[in-house]
Order: structure tokens, then sequence, then C-alpha cells
């Protein structure tokens, strides 16, 4: 009986080995995939980031006031008005004209 229990463990000692190792390969294969995944989404970031800066500049190049002021008087044939020309109204609210009061008195 004795002999038996160590045959036993032999064996299960010689099928256990090969299955760690393949578990360990296999593990390996998955960490290595998922590395490159990471890289390729890391690059992509990258990409993104330059684009997004180039945009950025781009808004800050046509939003620019010379430009505008520039499109605005050559090409529409607008005009600067000088502050003297300016007429500004101003509206107030019902209830301050009368003195703070309301409707009713």
């Amino acid at each position: 009986m004795n002999m038996f229990r160590r045959y036993l463990l032999l064996y299960f000692i010689v099928l256990t080995i090969p299955l760690l190792l393949g578990a360990a390969v296999w593990q390996a294969e998955r960490y290595a995939a998922l590395e490159r995944t990471v890289r390729m989404l890391e690059t992509e970031q990258e990409e993104w980031v330059e684009s997004n800066k180039k945009l950025i500049a781009g808004i800050a190049v046509l939003s620019s006031s010379e430009r505008i002021e520039h499109i605005a008087v050559h090409d529409l044939g607008m005009v600067k008005i000088r502050p003297e020309n300016v007429l500004q109204i101003r509206i107030e609210d019902s209830k301050r004209a009368r003195g703070g009061k309301g409707v009713d008195g």
C-alpha cells in the first residue's frame, strides 16, 4: 500500500508540472498581448493629444481679433464705429422709476 501511494504521488507530480508550465506560458502570452494593446492605446492617445494641440492652435489663429477685424473691414466692407457715434439706451425697472413702490401703492 505504501508503494502505491508513492507511485500515485509520482504520477501526480509528473502530470502537474507540465500543467503548471503550460499555465505559466499561457499567462505570459496573455500578459504580452495586453502589453501590446496598452502600447497601441498609448500611441493612439499621444496622436489624439497632438491633434488636439493643433486644433486648439488653429482655433486661436482663426478667432484672433486681428483676423476678424481684417475680414470685417476688407471682405465684408464694415467700418469701425467711433465712440462718439455710439448711442446707449438705459431702461430702468418700473419699480425703481416710481420710487421703489409696486403697482398697488
